[in-house]
């Protein structure tokens, strides 16, 4: 077994990264080495954001990227900043170029040539040169949309139609998602929100549907579509980072298409709202293939997106660092499983 912990470095510290850092500090064989973000953060504890009681003769303070990514620093840093590829970019590379491996829960990242096939070609050969790897990664795209559908196709002799369908729960996320989704805007303003790309709602169709399509084997023939409706609430509702009054925008319903030859082939339907048990919407998960055999999955309530995506992300630290250099995906790599035990018995290469 190894003998040195699994180090990692933080870079985001909000909701997600401070959700990360809590369950690392419960996991056995990794420890914790940095923490990156801006502003009032940066000179305090890591621990006075967390509900953990701060070890007597230990501390970690939140520092800069340059306090803290430095070549041999760690093994992995987890990138928690941003959706988009083109804004975690620089973040990833700045990494990759200290040699050290990129976990990012950015959603463009989890299939990043499905829109930005320039900067993942770049992102790969600058991985390739520096003999690390990056990998994006979360709930959903990441598993619940993409990798799990693949895996269910894995009992079929044939595929005709796929519907992948998430009814989910907005209320654990942090204020960078609730802009994302409109929470709080009228529906005039979701709507020319949605218009300008102020408001993207959920950020990973296309990444899903590609994912998928090339694990398959499918050619996708047409540009991928996409729809985006608001969710208007009828009663008060409030989350931890939103309120929303009645009338307001409390959710945003996406639709996805993925055509093969010119045929509808991958259905993707995702509506997804704070608080949505005040006006009887019950959460799930379901997976719909059409094919030899037919699949019927259905999961209720929905998987939570936030522990969800905190446990992909820990839970895939093993495999991006025993994985071949360059620019990976979930599909590239070992299916993700809870690690239970020591990190460290996890690790194939030192």
């Amino acid at each position: 077994m190894r003998k040195e912990n699994v180090k990692v470095i933080i870079w985001g510290y909000g909701a997600m990264g401070s959700g990360i850092a809590e369950a690392l500090l419960r996991k056995k064989g990794v420890e914790i080495v940095g923490v990156i973000d801006i502003g009032e953060k940066v000179g305090k504890s890591i621990y006075d954001y967390l509900r953990v009681e701060k070890p007597k003769d230990s501390d970690i303070i939140i520092g800069t990227k340059e306090d803290v990514i430095k070549e041999g620093a760690a093994d992995v840093a987890l990138i928690c900043t941003d959706s988009f590829t083109r804004k975690v970019y620089d973040k990833v590379v700045y990494c990759l170029e200290r040699k050290i491996n990129v976990i990012t829960s950015a959603e463009e990242m989890a299939y990043p040539k499905a829109q930005e096939p320039k900067l993942a070609a770049k992102m790969d050969a600058i991985a390739k040169e520096n003999g690390v790897s990056v990998l994006g990664t979360g709930i959903n795209p990441g598993l619940i949309m993409d990798l799990l559908v693949v895996c269910l196709t894995g009992a079929c002799l044939d595929v005709d139609h796929i519907i992948a369908r998430r009814v989910n729960s907005l209320s654990p996320f942090g204020p960078a998602v609730m802009q994302e989704q409109g929470i709080g805007t009228t529906v005039e303003e979701f709507n020319e929100g949605a218009k300008t790309g102020k408001i993207a709602g959920h950020v990973g169709f296309h990444e899903s549907i590609m994912m998928i399509a090339d694990a398959l084997g499918w050619k996708l023939s047409d540009e991928i579509e996409q729809t985006m409706e608001p969710i208007v609430t009828n009663v008060y509702r409030k989350a931890p980072y939103a309120e929303v009054q009645p009338g307001y925008v409390a959710g945003c319903a996406m639709k996805g298409y993925g055509y093969v030859d010119g045929e509808l082939k991958i259905e993707m339907d995702h509506p997804q709202q704070i608080e949505p048990e005040l006006e009887g919407t019950e959460t799930g998960d379901y997976v719909i293939i059409r094919g030899n055999p037919n699949i019927n999955m259905a999961n209720k309530p929905e998987v939570p997106g936030g522990i969800g995506t905190i446990a992909m992300i820990i839970n895939m630290i093993p495999h991006i660092i025993n994985a071949k250099p360059g620019l990976r995906t979930m599909i590239d790599l070992p299916v993700p499983r809870a690690i239970m035990g020591d990190m460290r018995e996890l690790i194939e290469v030192e």
